[in-house]
C-alpha cells in the first residue's frame, strides 16, 4: 500500500499522518513533499505522482531514494540526459482514460524500452494509471480503463498500480501489486452515493468551534450580510466563531447542518470571514461557549460538501493556518 499523503495529507498534517500510518510506502505530488518526509526520518518508498518538473530535481530524487512517475516524453528525455549518483525507480504512467497525465497506450512499449536502456533508471520499472470514474459504482468506464491497462502491460515485467480509494473499495479487480488509498484513509467515502459509515470508515478530522453570542431577534429581521435570511418568527440566533477565514465554505447555504451539543442545528445567513450564524430554535439549552461541530464525528463531511455543492477534498484541504490543531490519540489523550 502506498498511502496518498499529498496536500498536507489532505489537510491533516503530512508528517503527523505519515508517522501514524503503517504504510509500505507513500505517494506525494511533488519533490518538496517527499523531502519533508525524508527529513522527518520516514524511510519507506516515496512516489512522486507527477514525477519531476525539471531536470534539476533528478539528482535529489536519486540522493533521497525517491521513485518518480514518468507520464510525458519530456520526462523521459530528462532521464536519458541525466548523470545520477545512482539510478532512480520509475513508474511508467499510462493514460487509460483519465486524459490528464499519462502516456498514450500505443507509445508505452517504445518508451518502456527506452527507459530500460537508460543508465539513470533502475531496472524494476513499474506501471501505473489513474481511475477517472471509479466513484460511480454503476459505470463501466472503470472496466474499460482496466482492460486498456491490462492489455498494455500484458507480458511485460514490472509491478502494477491502478486502484485509488474508490477502486480499492468498489473494484477489487483493479488492486494489482500496489494500491494507492487517499480519501478513504481520512475516513471519508470516495463514492458519490454513500457516506463514510456505509463503507465502514471513521472520520480522522473533526472541526469544532464555540458559540460566542446568542441574540434574540424579532420576526422579519434580517441576519448577516445582504439580509439573505430573515427570521420567520421571534427567535434566538447564535453566533459561532468560524468562517471562510478558517476554511469553512463561504458558499454553504442556509440550512447546512452543524452539531450544537451533539444535536443538529442549521446555518442561517451568509458565512462571514470569522463567524457564522445559527438557527437556535429547538435548542433552548444553548449557552455561550457551547461546542459547535462543523464536520467530523457525528456529522459526516460529505453532508456539508453536498449542501455546499462541492466535494469533501477542498473542505479537508482548506482548513487555514490559524485554526488550532489538536491530536487525539487512540487512548483519548490530546497531544
Amino acid at each position: 500500500m502506498a498511502a496518498a499523503v499529498k496536500a498536507e495529507a489532505y489537510g491533516h498534517g503530512l508528517v503527523r499522518i505519515a508517522q501514524a500510518l503503517d504504510a509500505d510506502g507513500f505517494a506525494v505530488a511533488c519533490l518538496e513533499e517527499a523531502l519533508i518526509l525524508r527529513e522527518a526520518g520516514l524511510t519507506q518508498p516515496i512516489l512522486l505522482l507527477e514525477g519531476v518538473f525539471e531536470a534539476a530535481e533528478l539528482p535529489l530524487c536519486a540522493r533521497h531514494d525517491l521513485s518518480i512517475a514518468v507520464h510525458h516524453p519530456e520526462q523521459l528525455r530528462m532521464l536519458e540526459h541525466a548523470r545520477l549518483e545512482r539510478p532512480v525507480r520509475v513508474w511508467l504512467k499510462l493514460d487509460t482514460g483519465m486524459h490528464r497525465l499519462g502516456l498514450a497506450p500505443e507509445t508505452a512499449p517504445t518508451i518502456f524500452q527506452r527507459l530500460r536502456e537508460s543508465p539513470a533508471v533502475a531496472p524494476d520499472i513499474g506501471w501505473m494509471s489513474h481511475l477517472a470514474r471509479a466513484d460511480e459504482r454503476d459505470c463501466d468506464y472503470t472496466l474499460e480503463q482496466l482492460q486498456i491497462f491490462m492489455a498494455v502491460t500484458a507480458g511485460l515485467p514490472g509491478e502494477r498500480s491502478l486502484a485509488n480509494s474508490a477502486g480499492i473499495l468498489g473494484w477489487p479487480q483493479t488492486h494489482f501489486d500496489w494500491v494507492r488509498p487517499g480519501l478513504m484513509l481520512y475516513g471519508v467515502s470516495p463514492f458519490v452515493d454513500s457516506l463514510a459509515a456505509a463503507e465502514d470508515l471513521r472520520p480522522v478530522m473533526t472541526f469544532h468551534t464555540r458559540l460566542t453570542s446568542i441574540n434574540w431577534l424579532r420576526k422579519g429581521e434580517p441576519v448577516g450580510y445582504g439580509g439573505t435570511w430573515r427570521c420567520p418568527e421571534d427567535m434566538a440566533v447564535g453566533v459561532a466563531a468560524v468562517g471562510y477565514g478558517d476554511g469553512y465554505p463561504r458558499h454553504a447555504p442556509s440550512g447546512t447542518p452543524v452539531l450544537l451539543n451533539s444535536r443538529e442545528a442549521s446555518l442561517i445567513g451568509r458565512v462571514s470571514m470569522d463567524m457564522i450564524t445559527l438557527d437556535l430554535r429547538g435548542h433552548p439549552e444553548a449557552r455561550i461557549d457551547d461546542q459547535v461541530t462543523l464536520w467530523g464525528n457525528g456529522l459526516p463531511i460529505e453532508r456539508i460538501a453536498q449542501a455546499a455543492e462541492t466535494i469533501a477534498y477542498p473542505l479537508l484541504c482548506g482548513i487555514t493556518a490559524r485554526v488550532r490543531r489538536e491530536v487525539i490519540s487512540s487512548d483519548g489523550f490530546a497531544t
